[in-house]
């Protein structure tokens, strides 16, 4: 498995946790040899994207850009790239403080909502069963320590 980590948001992420979370998804719903790749956005690319993919001209706190969903591998040996996750900083941040949790526990939590949209999932369409096993992961999950360093 394979995470690359692009923070363009200056949030300071710990790839390593990042990385730990992503792969922690991907083994529970084992998946085999598979890329994905993480960023980290403001709100104002993060608009720019959801206007432009969801027509909503707002920024949102998770979207997930699938690349790969057939699960073929073109070349054996090479991992699959499954896609993307793009999460919005200063939403994540908002939500943390909405919801009473910490900023780590909310990323944790978009984290594993991201990667289950690339692997197929999707809320708004099933009955439950998405969210259902973001809760199972999640509370199967030690969350990430991260603190923004400006709120």
């Amino acid at each position: 498995m394979s995470v690359e980590v692009n923070d363009r948001a200056g949030a300071d992420m710990s790839e390593v946790e990042v990385t730990r979370v992503v792969e922690a998804v991907l083994a529970a719903e084992r998946v085999g040899d598979i890329e994905v790749g993480v960023v980290f956005v403001d709100a104002d690319a993060m608009q720019t994207l959801n206007l432009q993919h969801r027509a909503q001209d707002a920024p949102t706190d998770v979207l997930s850009f699938p690349i790969d969903s057939d699960g073929d591998q073109v070349f054996p040996g090479v991992p699959r790239m499954l896609g993307d996750v793009v999460i919005c900083v200063p939403v994540l941040i908002d939500q943390a403080a909405e919801q009473e949790v910490t900023p780590g526990e909310e990323l944790t939590d978009l984290l594993v909502h991201g990667v289950l949209h690339l692997l197929g999932y999707d809320h708004e369409a099933d009955d439950g069963e998405m969210l259902a096993r973001q809760d199972e992961i999640v509370g199967e999950l030690v969350s990430i320590v991260w603190q923004p360093a400006t709120q």
